[in-house]
C-alpha cells in the first residue's frame, strides 16, 4: 500500500497521502533549517514528531510513512506477546494479532502518513510492561504516550485501578481487610487513603508525570509559549466548524461567530469525559477491555470525528459540487453516533468481566477463549 500510494500521488488528482503528512513534512523542514515547526500553519503536534521526521527532508520523503509502518508492526508484536502471556496458544495469538497486522484500514492509516501508530505502540507498550509488573518502564511509556498526544491520559484511571498492593506483592485479600473496606463507620477519607493510595500508584504517577513534564520542559525551553498553545491548549479551545462526523459540528458552525460558540465547543467535552471516566471506573481492573470501550466512546463523543462511509457521498457533493449539504452531513453524523452507541452497549452487555490480575496470587488472569466465545 505504501508503494501504491506513491504511484497514486504521482498519477491521480485525488492524492493517496493524507494532508497531515505534508504538514508533518513541512514542519520537519523548518526544524531541519533551525526554525520552529509552528511556522507551518495547522501544525498542532509536539516538536518531537517533526524532529523524528527530518529524514523526510535529507533522506527520502516517505521515511515517516515507513517509520509509522514499523510502529504498526510493533503493535502487532505486542498484541501477540500479550495474548500469549494471557494464556492463548501461539497459533491462536498469531490469528488475533493478524487482525491488526493484516487489517487494510490499519495499513491505510499508516501508509497515508498518520502518526497514530506511534501513540498506539507507546500505549500498548505501557500495558505490556504493566502486565510484566515492570512499573517504571510502564510509567515512562505512559508519559511518552501522553506527550505525543494528550488523549491517552484517559487510560490513567484503569491503569491506577490495576495497581493494587496485594497484586504486586502477591498476597490475597484478608478477611480483616475486606471487613474494613465494607465498614461504613470508617471515614471516607481514611478508607480512600488506605484502599487507593499505595506506593505503586504513587510511583507510577510520579514517574509518568516526570516523564511528561521533562519532555514538555525541553520543548518549552526551545519553543516557548507557542509549544503549549499549539500542542495542548489549541485542542481544548478549538472551534472546529468544518464538516465532520461529529454531532457537534453543525451547532458550532451555526453559532461560530457568536460569543456562545466557545461555550458549545467546551461543553462538548462534558459528556465525552463523563462517559469515558465512568467506563474507566466500572471496568478499570479489566484493563484491555476498559481501554477498548474508553477509546470507542472517546471517538464516538468527540467534537471532531472523521471517517469514510455514507458521509462521503454528501461531503463530495458539498466540497466538489458546491451543494448545500450541511443538514445531510449532520444527519450522517447523528446516524453514526447512534450506531456507535449501539455497538458500545452491545460490547458492554456481552463482555465477561475478567480482572487483569487475580486476587489470589497477583498473577495475570489467564483467558479461556473457547469459554468466552460460548458465553458471548
Amino acid at each position: 500500500m505504501l508503494v501504491y500510494g506513491i504511484w497514486m500521488d504521482a498519477n491521480f488528482t485525488v492524492k493517496y497521502t493524507d494532508i497531515d503528512y505534508q504538514v508533518f513534512t513541512d514542519a520537519a523542514r523548518y526544524v531541519f533549517d533551525g526554525y520552529t515547526p509552528y511556522l507551518r500553519a495547522t501544525y498542532r503536534y509536539t516538536p518531537l514528531l517533526a524532529w523524528l521526521l527530518t529524514p523526510n527532508i535529507w533522506f527520502f520523503n516517505s521515511f515517516g510513512k515507513v517509520m509509522f509502518i514499523v510502529f504498526d508492526c510493533i503493535v502487532g508484536y505486542l498484541l501477540y506477546e500479550i495474548l500469549v502471556m494471557r494464556g492463548l496458544s501461539s497459533k491462536r495469538a498469531t490469528m488475533y494479532s493478524a487482525l491488526w497486522l493484516l487489517n487494510p484500514q490499519v495499513a491505510n492509516i499508516s501508509t497515508r502518513g498518520s502518526a497514530e501508530s506511534m501513540i498506539g505502540a507507546a500505549t500498548l507498550g505501557c500495558f505490556y510492561m504493566l502486565m510484566q509488573k515492570q512499573l517504571d518502564a510502564s510509567a515512562v511509556l505512559f508519559g511518552l504516550a501522553v506527550h505525543l498526544k494528550i488523549y491517552p491520559i484517559v487510560y490513567a484511571l484503569p491503569i491506577l485501578l490495576c495497581l493494587e498492593s496485594r497484586v504486586f506483592e502477591g498476597r490475597p485479600p484478608t478477611l480483616e481487610s475486606q471487613q474494613e473496606e465494607g465498614n461504613q463507620r470508617t471515614g471516607v477519607a481514611t478508607r480512600f487513603l488506605k484502599n487507593w493510595v499505595n506506593r505503586y500508584r504513587v510511583r507510577f504517577g510520579v514517574i509518568s508525570a516526570l516523564t511528561f513534564l521533562l519532555l514538555n520542559l525541553v520543548m518549552y525551553f526551545i519553543y516557548g509559549d507557542q509549544f503549549i498553545e499549539e500542542t495542548y491548549l489549541y485542542h481544548v479551545t478549538r472551534k472546529d466548524h468544518r464538516h465532520n462526523f461529529s454531532i457537534w459540528f453543525l451547532p458550532i458552525y451555526l453559532d461560530f461567530k457568536s460569543a456562545s460558540s466557545g461555550f458549545i465547543s467546551l461543553a462538548s467535552f462534558v459528556p465525552q469525559l463523563l462517559v469515558v471516566a465512568v467506563l474507566g471506573l466500572k471496568f478499570g481492573k479489566d484493563l484491555p477491555f476498559a481501554a477498548l470501550v474508553q477509546t470507542f466512546a472517546f471517538v464516538a463523543y468527540n467534537k471532531v470525528c472523521t471517517a469514510q462511509a455514507l458521509y462521503l457521498r454528501e461531503a463530495y457533493a458539498f466540497e466538489f459540487l458546491g451543494q448545500n449539504k450541511f443538514v445531510e452531513l449532520w444527519l450522517c453524523g447523528v446516524i453514526m453516533f447512534i450506531c456507535n452507541n449501539g455497538i458500545l452497549v452491545s460490547l458492554l452487555k456481552n463482555q465477561k468481566f475478567v480482572p487483569l490480575f487475580n486476587d489470589k496470587d497477583g498473577n495475570l488472569t489467564k483467558i479461556d477463549p473457547d469459554k468466552h466465545e460460548k458465553t458471548a
